[in-house]
């Protein structure tokens, strides 16, 4: 008769034994794909909004999420923002993924920018239930939004 310390080693030892076996058989991961959005977010760390945005030109990838957040987040930081087309871009990029934490924030700040806190609140409140345990988007909208209020609901340059 086997003591249950006994059948437990047996099991360990089966487990990991299998588990040998199957890693022998699993294929290597594919190579990630070239991020063809690296140039856009070098351009977009130096703050060349111009050259962010004609480079998504080129990239045009429009059934992106990715693309389509960064085209919003280059529009409204522009020179000479582009608030309309911002909103078009971030909407886009949440009916391909509604999840999307990046044009939630930014769609967020586009909405405190412009006046609007309840569309604001709203994408914030997306963001909580988007991140279960916290997201650093989440963060920054939050406190963009007590920043604005505490501004006599005024917006900020710094989102």
């Amino acid at each position: 008769m086997k003591t249950p310390i006994t059948r437990l080693l047996t099991t360990s030892a089966l487990l990991l034994a299998m588990s040998h076996s199957f890693a022998a058989d699993t294929m290597p991961s594919p190579a990630a794909a070239p991020d063809e959005l690296a140039t856009v977010r070098t351009q977009i760390a130096a703050k060349n909004w111009l050259a962010a945005i004609d480079e998504l030109k080129r990239v045009n990838d429009t059934s992106n999420a990715d693309w389509n957040n960064l085209m919003g987040y280059s529009l409204r930081k522009g020179p000479t923002p582009d608030f309309a087309g911002a909103e078009k871009f971030y909407n886009e990029a949440l009916r391909i993924n509604p999840k999307h934490r990046g044009a939630l924030e930014y769609s967020g700040e586009l909405y405190l920018m412009t006046g609007d806190l309840a569309k604001a609140e709203q994408r914030l409140a997306t963001l909580d239930k988007v991140c279960t345990f916290g997201c650093e988007e989440f963060s920054d909208l939050k406190k963009a939004i007590a920043q604005y209020k505490a501004n006599g609901n005024k917006a900020s340059s710094t989102y």
